[in-house]
């Protein structure tokens, strides 16, 4: 579902995307490593309710308890812990920061051409810097093509062109053509092989960094203090990450009825979503400086351990 909302929320649907919906399909796969983080803890839950359930149904979940406990088996669930410890710093490091950096390379690129390129008149427009009109359009290249340059009163008239966005200018790419400038400063007709239009867009820095772009250590060394208290929340997360582990293997092993059970995965669902709001709250009020790193940690442990607390003395009897 959520890779579905990325999906759209890229396309303009009142425009002909059919062209391009494959890149963009293909192009919102990448974002998908930076969704596992934050939905990791309810996945966890979700995951040992999902278990508990096939085998408390057929009533399997009494001879685990019996003979497959943790303190049985507790290098087991030591490996368990530590292998998906260990993949979801590798994603939250590594592959999610490195996918994202090509994801919201390429969505800005899409977002531009499905914006620019692909327009109902065979014309368009640029922030009133240039009109192209065009006889055809095929793979975003646009054919016969005729262009107005506002700002230097230049007129082109070329075979083909395409739009690309590198660094922080739009580019306007001309083949084949001749070139009209009429203004007081000059007056002259050229013919062109290849014309290279660029508008700087002071926008596209800014859309292209944001937090999801850094790791760790770089969100703590970052001057923007947005950034740093992300840093922070970055480290929380993984001790959240690590207390829901350990809650999991405890609502695997949970044996009651179903009405129980899924009374059980309310509550802690739901009690995993109001750490989360909380958190996101006290990351707000930091960067608002109404609050310190020193009572945002003590908060957040301090609920974290009366919510582990509170999972691990459930009475299975009611």
């Amino acid at each position: 579902m959520i890779w579905i909302s990325q999906i759209l929320r890229i396309l303009e649907l009142q425009k002909s995307v059919t062209t391009q919906i494959l890149e963009v399909i293909k192009t919102t796969l990448l974002v998908l490593p930076s969704f596992v983080g934050p939905l990791l803890p309810f996945l966890l839950i979700i995951a040992g309710f999902f278990l508990n359930f096939k085998y408390n149904s057929s009533n399997e979940i009494i001879i685990f308890k019996q003979y497959f406990s943790v303190k049985r088996n507790i290098l087991l669930f030591s490996i368990i812990l530590f292998g998906i410890s260990i993949f979801h710093f590798f994603n939250s490091e590594i592959l999610s920061v490195n996918f994202y950096q090509k994801y919201k390379i390429q969505e800005l690129e899409i977002r531009n051409n499905l914006k620019l390129g692909l327009p109902k008149l065979n014309e368009f427009h640029i922030e009133d810097e240039v009109s192209i009109f065009f006889k055809k359009q095929v793979d975003n290249k646009f054919y016969d093509v005729n262009a107005i340059i506002y700002k230097d009163g230049q007129f082109i008239n070329s075979k083909e062109a395409n739009i690309e966005i590198q660094n922080r200018n739009y580019n306007i790419i001309f083949y084949q053509g001749e070139r009209v400038i009429l203004n007081k400063f000059e007056k002259s007709k050229t013919i062109f092989d290849k014309f290279i239009y660029s508008i700087e867009n002071d926008e596209i820095e800014l859309l292209m960094y944001d937090k999801e772009h850094f790791n760790t250590i770089q969100l703590l060394n970052a001057d923007n203090k947005e950034f740093y208290y992300q840093g922070h929340n970055r480290i929380y997360q993984y001790f959240l990450i690590l207390a829901i582990l350990i809650i999991s293997f405890r609502v695997f092993f949970i044996y009651a009825s179903k009405k129980n059970i899924f009374k059980y995965y309310i509550l802690i669902f739901f009690g995993i979503l109001l750490l989360q709001v909380i958190n996101s709250y006290m990351i707000f009020l930091l960067n608002n400086n109404s609050f310190t790193l020193y009572y945002y940690y003590i908060i957040n442990f301090l609920l974290i351990f009366a919510f582990s607390f509170k999972v691990f003395n459930l009475n299975e009897n009611n």
